[in-house]
């Protein structure tokens, strides 16, 4: 046989061989009749389009690995996928499932920051959802060069804490821990709106002395309808040079805690101990929701300079120390030394 009859056989077999590949790669795996099932497929960092394809093979997406490598290399796509996690139901043609890999939409994991966490609080959860790495989420908290490029106008701000706004977040599984907390603060930069900051002014007070305020107002009370009544409380303490006396923030300023409040405590040195250092303490104490922020710019128009709880997660107001020594004895039963 002549070499170019040889060859001609040999180009027609190679052809054939490489439009049944063809098409097995833009085939669907199922013909749509059946049950229709999502897969979630981590698609690894710096992982080769060969790799990808046994991937998506093993996880019986795909009928064939060398197909969709073929499909990959006819597209000239091959390089163009992007690492993440990604929803493939059974039923998509390998055409599709290559267009979600190069899209980048990616699974995103929700997480819901309650109102009133610490950034250590927030670390840990993040930490136990998978997402960022909770040291180097408290070390962008405190990086004062990081905290800079994102509150330019914060000048000296040492801390994040109160600026992380709680909320629901959506974050990617791979989404870098400093666009995390990036994230955070823009959600409360967005709460923070206009008419907030006027009042503020107005009220002769910085955002970060308004944050300050909301974080003690968030952790004195649960209750969304005495929030601008213990924020009343304590503007009116404030006006009048009177201690705080939050025991909030006393816990805050200890380098641990076991869950009781001692009398040394209340008598250690420190600028978070309301106890002993007239005004507000030097920062937030918590991160604070949209109420409690409202709140503290808000407070009901009244005389109340005491609270103490009734146990049932409310708590009872007084204008003068013996209206307060009576509710305590009601309440408490026993002298107590706190207002909350």
């Amino acid at each position: 046989m002549k070499l170019w009859v040889m060859l001609g056989l040999v180009g027609v077999a190679l052809y054939l061989a490489g439009n049944v590949a063809y098409h097995r790669a833009t085939d669907p795996l199922t013909d749509g009749t059946g049950p229709r099932t999502v897969k979630t497929v981590d698609i690894p960092e710096g992982a080769t389009f060969r790799q990808v394809a046994a991937l998506l093979e093993k996880e019986h997406l795909i009928a064939s690995q060398w197909g969709f490598v073929l499909l990959g290399k006819v597209t000239g796509v091959d390089r163009r996928v992007l690492a993440g996690e990604y929803a493939l139901h059974s039923d998509l043609r390998p055409q599709e499932i290559l267009a979600e890999l190069l899209s980048g939409r990616v699974v995103l994991h929700p997480v819901t920051i309650p109102e009133g966490y610490t950034a250590a609080q927030i670390a840990d959860l993040l930490g136990q959802k998978g997402l960022g790495n909770p040291v180097e989420f408290l070390t962008l908290v405190h990086d004062r060069s990081f905290i800079h490029t994102l509150l330019p106008d914060a000048a000296g701000l040492s801390s994040l804490e109160g600026y992380l706004f709680p909320d629901t977040y959506s974050f990617a599984k791979r989404a870098e821990t400093k666009d995390i907390v990036r994230t955070m603060v823009e959600g409360l930069e967005k709460v923070l709106t206009p008419e907030l900051r006027v009042r503020a002014r107005d009220l002769n007070m910085t955002v970060h002395q308004v944050l300050t305020l909301a974080s003690v107002i968030e952790k004195e009370t649960g209750s969304t309808g005495e929030r601008e009544l213990i924020s009343a409380v304590f503007h009116n303490r404030l006006r009048r040079h009177i201690p705080l006396q939050s025991d909030p923030t006393v816990i805050y300023g200890l380098s641990s805690f076991d869950g009781n409040l001692r009398k040394r405590d209340l008598a250690a040195p420190s600028p978070y101990n309301t106890y002993r250092v007239t005004g507000l303490p030097p920062g937030p104490i918590a991160n604070p929701g949209a109420g409690s922020i409202r709140a503290a710019l808000y407070p009901v128009p009244t005389t109340y300079l005491y609270f103490v709880s009734r146990n049932d997660g409310t708590h009872a107001f007084s204008s003068t120390l013996a209206e307060h020594n009576r509710a305590v004895d009601k309440y408490q039963r026993r002298p107590v030394r706190r207002l909350s």
